[in-house]
This record gives structure tokens, C-alpha cells and sequence, in this order.
């Protein structure tokens, strides 16, 4: 197949993935934000800082607010709208690779969050996340279950997968650095921040399913990075990654790269490590989620800039 269609389904994905998991990060952290007291003093630049806008919105010197920010910027491709217009334009030109199906549930959803969107900045905790969300796994539906699953279907699952163990070591890492901040106010609710974490990746009931003990932060660290059963987690998105580029060409580079990082994160114990080290091993592991976005881009959706 064409690099240039490799690359809009690939980005497609990837921009899918990140609305949904936005939304849903919206819908969890307005609740939290109502959960915790005043005193612990977090805002909705903790969430800023979870899509990496954090820096993006300091430099707009306040001119919008930190969620209208997040949810309809123009000037950020991480905000909600702009993500999902991406999304929306890289599944209008590959039509004819696309399900038409999937292509007017994303076009249905873009014209809903343009319209429901805006009402947000001033209501967050609305339900037309929840409505994002849910029409957002209905594309994934569409696709997985009416797309063959050749090429194309290949760089949608590792667009899909590499945005989402992104996206749950964020969080994860947000997470880490609250509570490695230190505050009093902070550690008297850190069952109610891991339960956050828990729930901003649709994980909280198979959490309680099969650790079956009480939130605790080193079991929820183990859960999300190491759980290879639940499809949120890091250890089973890196091996969807895997899966999928063994059934591509020239993919010996990119497998080396999947490989380091399994090997990354079975080096750790969880259960023995303090949040610094939590928070500096996702550090890591995000640098290796660039380089291996850098590895697919130069093999197979760019390949002249490895020449």
C-alpha cells in the first residue's frame, strides 16, 4: 500500500484514540476536582499537563481558559476538536481504504462536538463526554469488525496502540508526580487519586475483578503497566504492537525497538519502588514510545527521510 494512505490511517487512529481518551479524562478529572477538598489545590493544569498542553497553554499568557483550552483550542492538535478534525480529514481521503460506515460515524461525531464542545468550558461535568466516548468505541467497533484486517487494519491497531500506552503512562505519570509532591492534604486521599487513574482508563471494575483487594498505588501501578489480559494496559498494548508488525515488511527495526520495551517493563518490580522512581521509569518509557514512533514513520510512512 501507499505510504501517504499508511499514514492517514495510522494518524486516524491515533487521533481517535487520543479524543477518546481526553474525554473520558475530562469526565473523570471534574468529578475528582469535586471529590478532593480545596486544600489540595490541583486545577485543570494537572490535566493540561497529562495531554502535554501544559506548556502550549502558559504561552497563550491566559488568553483561554485551561479546559477551553483542552477541549476546543485551535491552536493545540491535542485539544479535543482540533484532534478530532484531524481525525475527521484523515478518514475523508482514504475513503475509498475506509469502511464508509466508519467514515460518517466519524464525521457525525465531529459535527457533534463542534456544536456540544464549546458548552463544556463553562459545564464540564456534562454528559457529552460520556457521548464522545461512546461514539468513539462505536468507530472502533465498526472498524475492527468490518474492515479486513490487512495493511491498512495494521496501522490503524499500531496507531491505536502506541497512542493508548502513551496516553496510560501520562496518566500514570501525573499521577505519580501529585502524590510524589508530597503535600499532607494530598497523601490523605491517595485511594481517591488511584481510583481516578483507575477510572480514566475504563479500569476500575476489571481492577476490582481480578486484584480483589482495596486501591492501593503500587497495586494499580502493576495492574496498568503489567495486566497483558486488560486492553488498556501497557504490557498488552506493547504486545498488540508487536502482533501487528510482525505481519509487516522491513519491521526487524521497529520489533527491536517493541522488544527493549518489553523488556523495560518487566525490569521493574512495582511493588518495591517509590513514586520518584515511578515517575522517572515513565519518563523512560514515554522517550521510548517516540523512538518507536520515529522507527515506524522513517520505515513504512515516510520512507524517504530515511534515505
Amino acid at each position: 500500500m501507499l505510504s501517504r494512505v499508511a499514514e492517514r490511517v495510522y494518524w486516524m487512529s491515533r487521533y481517535l484514540e487520543r479524543v477518546e481518551n481526553a474525554a473520558r479524562l475530562v469526565a473523570v478529572y471534574s468529578e475528582l476536582l469535586l471529590d478532593l477538598p480545596e486544600d489540595a489545590r490541583l486545577d485543570w493544569s494537572v490535566a493540561l499537563e497529562i495531554l502535554g498542553m501544559g506548556d502550549a497553554w502558559q504561552r497563550t499568557g491566559g488568553t483561554e481558559s485551561e479546559l477551553g483550552f483542552l477541549l476546543t483550542s485551535k491552536n493545540h492538535n491535542a485539544s479535543v476538536l482540533a484532534s478530532l478534525s484531524f481525525a475527521r480529514e484523515n478518514a475523508r481521503t482514504t475513503r475509498d481504504i475506509v469502511p464508509s460506515e466508519a467514515w460518517r460515524t466519524i464525521n457525525e461525531l465531529h459535527m457533534y462536538a463542534v456544536k456540544n464542545l464549546p458548552s463544556m468550558v463553562q459545564r464540564p461535568s456534562s454528559p457529552v463526554p460520556a457521548e464522545i466516548v461512546g461514539r468513539c468505541h462505536k468507530i472502533t467497533g465498526i472498524l475492527d469488525g468490518t474492515m479486513s484486517h490487512g495493511p491498512a487494519y495494521r496501522f490503524i491497531r499500531l496507531g491505536r496502540s502506541l497512542e493508548r500506552a502513551d496516553m496510560s503512562s501520562r496518566i500514570v505519570d501525573v499521577a505519580a508526580a501529585i502524590l510524589l509532591a508530597g503535600r499532607d492534604e494530598i497523601h490523605l486521599h491517595d485511594s481517591t487519586i488511584w481510583r481516578a487513574v483507575l477510572r480514566a482508563l475504563s479500569a476500575y471494575q476489571m481492577y476490582r475483578q481480578y486484584v480483589r483487594r482495596r486501591i492501593l498505588g503500587p497495586d494499580v501501578l502493576e495492574f496498568i503497566l503489567h495486566d497483558a489480559d486488560f486492553p488498556r494496559s501497557i504490557m498488552h498494548c506493547v504486545q498488540v504492537l508487536e502482533e501487528s508488525l510482525h505481519k509487516l515488511p522491513r519491521s526487524e527495526k521497529a520489533l527491536n525497538q517493541v522488544s527493549a520495551l518489553e523488556d523495560r517493563l518487566k525490569g521493574i518490580d512495582l511493588q518495591a519502588v517509590d513514586h520518584q522512581v515511578v515517575h522517572q521509569f515513565v519518563d523512560e518509557l514515554q522517550l521510548d514510545f517516540a523512538s518507536l514512533h520515529g522507527v515506524i514513520f522513517k520505515t513504512w510512512l515516510n520512507p524517504m527521510s530515511a534515505a
